[in-house]
């Protein structure tokens, strides 16, 4: 007997909830958030990654309610600072995304400089552990994206949310719900990204 389509939802739904993620755009994000019920199946999630020896270097901070609007003030007031002619449509935009959406989750790393497992794979891992957060969350119902950039890697923002040496903060993640009938994820050409070595 041939075995089952591993496409078919009753065979994996775990997989059709993988092959239908997609990034939703933090200003595309409203209310309601998720429980905190729900934010702690996506952390457990998360912890579930690859981890080469059990260094557990995932740091998740968590901001919501009130402490979107300090957020949002952080944020533009760096970029003010490191880009003084930064144009006042991409302030506005910096200042509206964790207002946006109810959950931000700055995300990041403490690396173990000179240690066994070398840092890079102390990095995939926490990669890793955000993948399956972004999954955790969409199989629950919601979208969410992870967003880098100046504002990700500036040394004062980071302190502001508490990451300090030898953590660093590596983005932030904006989760919230999304408008029925959003378009379905773009499928990617795997040709591109796939080939076979032979020997």
């Amino acid at each position: 007997m041939a075995p089952e389509d591993p496409l078919a939802p009753a065979a994996a739904p775990g997989l059709q909830t993988l092959l239908t993620r997609r990034s939703v755009p933090a200003l595309q994000l409203r209310e309601p958030g998720p429980s905190p019920r729900q934010i702690d199946a996506a952390i457990d999630a998360a912890l579930r990654a690859p981890d080469h020896g059990a260094l557990r270097p995932w740091r998740f901070v968590l901001v919501q309610g009130q402490a979107r609007e300090g957020l949002s003030q952080l944020l533009v007031s760096r970029m003010q600072q490191r880009e003084p002619d930064t144009p006042t449509a991409k302030l506005e935009r910096i200042r509206s995304m964790p207002l946006c959406a109810p959950l931000v989750i700055a995300v990041g790393a403490s690396l173990l400089a000179g240690h066994k497992v070398p840092e890079i794979e102390q990095l995939l891992a926490t990669g890793a552990g955000v993948m399956n957060l972004l999954n955790a969350f969409h199989a629950q119902g919601f979208g969410a994206i992870w967003l880098t950039g100046g504002n990700a890697y500036d040394p004062e923002v980071a302190q502001a949310l508490g990451f300090h040496a030898p953590e660093r903060c590596l983005g932030f993640i904006y989760v919230g719900s999304v408008e029925p009938g959003d378009p379905a994820p773009r499928r990617v050409q795997r040709d591109a990204c796939v080939r076979s070595w032979t020997g």
